[in-house]
């Protein structure tokens, strides 16, 4: 369900906004907020859950990893968007779970008319790192809006 009002949005975000996600805001268009869930070196699987505003998109990217890696989405509020390289976007709803296989370049954010949200699991693997890359450009987003 596309939400467009925070008020509104916060009421059905159950696992909390969190604070500005400034560290990475040179890797995304728009505003993020990042709530991490568990705390690094809490247990092998990091999870955070991150939330968009309105037309926020993340900067294309990939996990890379020599085994294992990648990264789950577990969509829990709102609606977006996930695109693979050369694949079509695919529409994010609350209950949508994302398998990204490591090595795969993509993006993910927020509809351009509503709130988003989904949690992010670092999948462990071997010589993981992230990769950040050019943004999402207007024309390639615009497109989906008439989705």
């Amino acid at each position: 369900m596309k939400i467009q009002n925070q008020a509104e949005f916060e009421k059905v975000n159950i696992f909390g906004t969190g604070a500005p996600n400034d560290a990475f805001a040179r890797y995304f268009t728009g505003k993020s907020f990042l709530n991490p869930l568990t705390q690094p070196g809490e247990s092998a699987v990091f999870l955070a859950n991150v939330t968009f505003e309105p037309g926020c998109r993340n900067n294309w990217h990939i996990h890379h990893a020599k085994s294992g890696g990648g990264q789950l989405l577990i969509c829990t509020a709102g609606e977006g968007w996930y695109q693979e390289e050369g694949k079509a976007a695919v529409s994010l709803t609350p209950g949508t779970v994302i398998t990204i296989p490591a090595n795969v370049k993509h993006w993910h954010g927020a509809k351009i008319d509503s709130w988003f949200s989904h949690i992010a699991v670092e999948v462990p693997g071997e010589e993981t790192a992230n990769e950040w890359l050019e943004p999402v450009t207007d024309e390639v987003y615009h497109q989906l809006c008439s989705m």
